[in-house]
């Protein structure tokens, strides 16, 4: 149904409410605050729980983000087609957005942010030197948050030594190497899969990839990725036929944001 209406109402109409729609989705960043409401998982409290369900607000300010720093550079490419646009209300918007997901514990979904901000920021123009001294400033900043606590810092000096430390910080990790062995060439087959039973404990969400390599093995590991791949490749092409300037950067920046949320 959600597809089907993306495609039934035409880009154009979310424009006009890019502005709203972003104050609404920071807002609903508070809600995993709410007592009674938020959920917290990995030392983020990051999830909104309704009953059984739930749902991260992050991923609502992810389209939010898209769609207002789209229609921020269109703006600018409108009003001037020879200039080149400016990054800085593309960064004011991006910086309220990677402070409320921080706020969260979520240091991951900032890098999604930061991947949508400058893919639309690229794909308008913007100048590379603006660019890359946000992004070292930016990768700087990440480290100093990774080194502030003990916690991230062994999460990350965990990869160096997966074995040694598969018993506590690399826990998850170890268990979803296995589950991709135990997959071979071909898999397990659908639904026969151990991983999923609490072998590797976030097999749900950000480790589904050793689910699918231990269920469908190394080929059906290669076509999702594959399929990742054609997304990517589609949303270059969309945006490169757009007729409008907010329609190239939409795509443009849809294609960033799958590409590296893939990656």
């Amino acid at each position: 149904s959600a597809a089907y209406v993306a495609y039934r109402v035409r880009y154009q109409r979310w424009r006009a409410w890019t502005g709203p729609f972003m104050i609404l989705a920071t807002g609903a960043m508070l809600l995993p605050f709410v007592p009674g409401l938020g959920r917290s998982s990995e030392g983020a409290r990051a999830w909104v729980g309704i009953g059984r369900a739930g749902f991260q607000p992050s991923e609502i300010l992810k389209i939010a983000l898209l769609l207002r720093c789209a229609d921020l550079l269109a703006r600018q490419l409108e009003a001037d087609p020879t200039a080149r646009p400016s990054f800085r209300q593309v960064l004011q918007v991006l910086g309220v957005s990677s402070l409320a997901c921080l706020a969260q514990g979520d240091l991951g979904t900032v890098a999604v942010f930061a991947a949508i901000g400058f893919t639309v920021a690229y794909v308008a123009g913007v100048r590379l030197k603006p660019l890359l001294l946000t992004f070292l400033a930016g990768f700087a900043g990440f480290l100093l948050i990774v080194l502030s606590s003990s916690r991230r810092t062994m999460r990350w000096m965990a990869f160096f030594d997966l074995e040694g430390n598969k018993e506590d910080y690399a826990y998850q990790v170890w268990q979803a190497i296995l589950s991709i062995a135990n997959g071979g060439a071909s898999g397990v087959g659908v639904g026969a899969g151990t991983s999923k039973w609490g072998f590797v404990p976030l097999a749900h969400s950000d480790f589904i990839f050793a689910v699918i390599a231990e269920e469908l093995g190394l080929i059906g590991a290669f076509a999702v990725l594959g399929g990742f791949v054609m997304l990517t490749v589609a949303g270059v092409m969309v945006a490169l036929a757009s007729r409008d300037r907010f329609g190239m950067l939409l795509a443009g920046g849809i294609a960033g944001w799958f590409g590296v949320q893939a990656l």
